[in-house]
């Protein structure tokens, strides 16, 4: 099992989310999320989950991180809910961890499952005026900065600047991390 964590973050706040919603709007961000995640399944928050449209989830396989048991899943034939982090070391699959902060955190801080690569977006433009309840993702980053090594692309689309980091001491799936590189390398093209 390979372990990959995507998020955008605001540059210099680590800003991901306002509330349920993202503070900006990007075409390209969604679309690179959506494809670079396409076949993958998919770990979020309840929150997340609950904030993401259903279109974009229907059909694809994600698991729910919940210890509350609140959230009710739409789709009951490909969305599993987990309570513990830790039911989640011995998954077979390719794991891609896509939000909240609370989920990136865990992630990040539970050794047997920190992500082995980080699809580190970051957005240098605005946030839309009147974002309210930032959620940022300080605590992952600090971590990252300590545990992981970036490679040296630079993928840049529409202002956001995309570095892919590799957890130092790991050996990392390379055909995992090809398949990353070579969709950011086209992406837009």
């Amino acid at each position: 099992m390979t372990i990959v964590s995507i998020w955008c973050r605001h540059k210099g706040d680590n800003v991901i989310g306002a509330g349920l919603g993202l503070p900006w709007k990007i075409a390209s961000d969604t679309r690179r999320f959506r494809n670079l995640t396409e076949g993958q399944v998919k770990v979020m928050g309840g929150r997340t989950y609950s904030g993401m449209p259903q279109k974009v989830l229907m059909g694809r396989k994600v698991i729910v991180l919940d210890n509350t048991g609140k959230t009710e899943l739409f789709d009951a034939q490909n969305h599993i809910l987990v309570s513990d982090i830790n039911q989640l070391k011995d998954y077979s699959e390719d794991l891609y961890v896509s939000g909240g902060a609370f989920v990136y955190y865990l992630f990040f801080s539970t050794p047997a499952l920190m992500p082995d690569v980080v699809v580190d977006c970051v957005y240098g433009g605005p946030i839309d005026d009147g974002a309210q309840n930032l959620v940022d993702v300080s605590a992952s980053v600090a971590i990252l900065e300590q545990k992981y090594q970036a490679l040296p692309q630079r993928f840049e689309l529409d202002g956001v600047v995309t570095t892919v980091w590799l957890k130092k001491g790991d050996f990392v799936e390379q055909s995992t991390v090809k398949k990353i590189l070579n969709y950011l390398e086209t992406e837009g093209k």
